[in-house]
C-alpha cells in the first residue's frame, strides 16, 4: 500500500513521469479458524509442491504481499511477504534446497531441487529476513492479502523512496 508521502515510481514505459498511483488490490480469504478476535501473529506453515521443503513462519493473518516486476520476479511470478529471520523456521528440506543468485548476489533465490518451487528466499531488499510466497502456505491461517506493486525495474530508486520495506525484516 503506498503511503501518502511516499514518492510514486512508475515502471510502465507509456507512463514514465505520469501522476498515476500504484494500484493496490485486496483479496479477502476466509479463515475458518478465526475466533473473531484480532490476532497480532499466527503460525503459518507451508512448503514446496512435492513436500520435501517445509517451513513455519510467524506473521499477521493479514499479509502485506509485494508484487515485484524485476527481471527474475517477472519470470517466476514471484509474490512474497517479508518477515524477520527469527520469525521463520525451516522444518525440513535443507539438503533439498538449491540457490540461484545473479547481479549483486545479495538475493538468495532458494528452490526445491525436486519440484523446482521457490516457497521462500532471501530478498535483496531485506537480506536480514525472508520473502515468503503466500501461495505456498497451507490453507487456514490467512485472512487477507494486501498486494503492493514494487517497481523492481528501477530497484535502487524504488528502495530509496520506499518508506517501510527496509523495516519489515526487523523484529
Amino acid at each position: 500500500m503506498r503511503k501518502e508521502n511516499q514518492p510514486k515510481i512508475d515502471c510502465s514505459q507509456e507512463n514514465v513521469g505520469s501522476d498515476k498511483q500504484n494500484l493496490v488490490a485486496i483479496v479477502v480469504m476466509p479463515n475458518p479458524a478465526s475466533s473473531g478476535q484480532k490476532m497480532d501473529r499466527v503460525k503459518h506453515t507451508g512448503g514446496c509442491h512435492c513436500g520435501a521443503v517445509r517451513f513455519e513462519v510467524w506473521n499477521s493473518p493479514d499479509l502485506h504481499v509485494f508484487h515485484c516486476d524485476c527481471s527474475i520476479c517477472t519470470k517466476k511470478q514471484n509474490h512474497h511477504f517479508i518477515v524477520p529471520k527469527n520469525q521463520f523456521s525451516l522444518l525440513q528440506g535443507l539438503d533439498n534446497l538449491s540457490t540461484y543468485t545473479f547481479n549483486t548476489h545479495t538475493a538468495k533465490h532458494t528452490f526445491c531441487r525436486t519440484c523446482g518451487v521457490q516457497s521462500f528466499y532471501t530478498p535483496r531488499s531485506n537480506s536480514d529476513g525472508y520473502g515468503v510466497a503466500p501461495h505456498c502456505l497451507d490453507p487456514g491461517t490467512v485472512q487477507s492479502e494486501t498486494v503492493e506493486e514494487f517497481c523492481g525495474q528501477k530497484w535502487e530508486e524504488s528502495m530509496e523512496n520506499h518508506l517501510t520495506i527496509k523495516g519489515m525484516s526487523k523484529t
